[in-house]
């Protein structure tokens, strides 16, 4: 029998175990999503001096809370970042961008001395990719021109209707495409000329995932 009844519970879990991992007082790295939220509520705990997030959406929470977001260019680094994930795999890489957020939250993450991962169980795959598709951003004129070179790499990319990003962008979302080397299709992706990033998070991996199982919070590391 399940220790949670409902998915939130067990997203909830996942990021009250995360405050451990997390500095007290400093500035950390915020990302974005359902999970993340439930996290974000619980960050007055931690008395932070301020906080740099990965999207709008994440700086209105936090400022709705009283905790100061500052931009990203007026830090040097920060000792954690903190985000959820759609897909985690035992290396740690991972696949982000279902909320269109990104290439602001592998900016963020790159310049954190850890990332902590939190996710639960349902998250956790054997090969990114299989269930959940691979988002990447590009610049609007060259979306056609994108979806071809996608399209050749074995992907199946399919346009996010109504979806703009922060940063003014589109998004493809690339089905079926075979991600037996994350570092390695990650590279090839980003240097399609028009793409501003994609969602594998392998050069950008996590240190640590805190995984909300039926059985209870589990930590786990790169294998």
């Amino acid at each position: 029998m399940s220790l949670y009844t409902t998915q939130d519970e067990k997203k909830k879990a996942a990021a009250e175990a995360a405050l451990k991992h997390l500095p007290r007082g400093g500035i950390l790295g915020v990302g974005t999503g359902s999970t993340v939220n439930f996290l974000i509520d619980l960050l007055p705990q931690l008395q932070l001096e301020a906080a740099v997030a990965s999207s709008t959406a994440t700086a209105e929470r936090l400022q709705k809370l009283g905790i100061e977001v500052i931009d990203m260019n007026h830090v040097g680094g920060l000792d954690a970042y903190v985000d959820g994930a759609d897909e985690i795999d035992r290396h740690m890489h991972m696949i982000k961008g279902g909320g269109a957020a990104l290439t602001r939250e592998k900016i963020v993450a790159s310049i954190a001395k850890k990332f902590v991962c939190i996710v639960d169980d349902s998250k956790w795959v054997g090969q990114l990719g299989r269930e959940f598709p691979l988002p990447v951003e590009v610049i609007p004129m060259a979306r056609s021109a994108v979806a071809r070179k996608l399209v050749a790499l074995g992907g199946d990319p399919v346009y996010r209707e109504g979806v703009v990003t922060d940063n003014g962008n589109v998004i493809l979302d690339v089905f079926n495409l075979n991600i037996l080397d994350a570092l390695e299709i990650e590279k090839t992706i980003n240097n399609i000329p028009g793409v501003v990033t994609n969602g594998i998070f392998a050069l950008n991996k996590a240190d640590i995932a805190i995984v909300a199982t039926d059985n209870g919070i589990e930590e786990r590391i790169a294998e």
